[in-house]
């Protein structure tokens, strides 16, 4: 099937500048939003698969987490392109074998604790990578997690952060997760600072300013990196 599908962890959390891409290369897509009770489809009946982010934790027992590590293992065992943002990556992470665990310090907004950039560098092998073609060596992003992986042997490391060092990874050939918000849009971003328990802790005109400053940057590196991933699902010519 030439159809993208994305699945919600939480209404609010969207697929963003993603949403923007299929309109512009007329790439149909189904979206199911978990919270909303919404059951998604058989993965291996599309050309790809995107798993959004949101407030549960990979770790947790409930119905919507158990039946998602399923349905990615799944995903996984069809061989379909798959790419996880944020909680995305971290049930990709634990579907493939591998741990989530609390992160040494949390990752929250545009800064570290002491004031510089949250930063990404690509590894070696991260830029070989083609989820990263055409990508700088070190990336700029935007943090909104408390947790972080532990991927299993095999699993490869595509980049690396100063507090939690896993933060893009490849499972097998075509599965990718990111632990940033490539997919934030100027409207999500908005939206978030007045749900985000942690982001409405922070100086709210202080994350407006810094994401207004950096917005353009950050939409072509994350327009260039979602573009990529639907390359590699066919949906459009590299």
């Amino acid at each position: 099937m030439n159809k993208l599908l994305i699945v919600q962890n939480i209404s609010h959390e969207g697929p963003g500048i993603l949403a923007e891409l299929l309109a512009e290369h007329s790439i149909g897509f189904e979206c199911r939003d978990l919270s909303n009770g919404e059951v998604p489809p058989d993965p291996s009946g599309f050309a790809g698969m995107v798993v959004l982010g949101g407030p549960q934790s990979a770790n947790d027992g409930t119905p919507q987490i158990t039946g998602e590590l399923e349905l990615i293992g799944k995903a996984l065992g069809a061989g379909v392109p798959y790419l996880g943002i944020c909680l995305g990556m971290q049930l990709l992470v634990k579907a493939g074998g591998g741990s989530v665990l609390k992160c040494p310090r949390q990752e929250v907004g545009f800064r570290e604790p002491d004031g510089e950039p949250f930063m990404v560098e690509l590894t070696e092998a991260g830029r070989k990578d083609a989820l990263f073609s055409g990508m700088p060596e070190r990336l700029r992003v935007f943090q909104l997690h408390g947790e972080t992986v532990e991927p299993a042997e095999g699993m490869t490391l595509l980049a690396t952060g100063r507090g939690c060092r896993h933060q893009a990874v490849r499972v097998g050939s075509n599965a990718w997760g990111l632990q940033c918000h490539f997919e934030m849009t100027p409207a999500m971003f908005g939206s978030w600072l007045g749900i985000d328990a942690d982001l409405s802790a922070m100086n709210r005109d202080e994350l407006l300013a810094e994401f207004e400053a950096i917005s353009a940057d950050y939409a072509r590196t994350g327009r260039a990196i979602l573009l990529n991933f639907l390359a590699v699902t066919g949906l459009v010519k590299p």
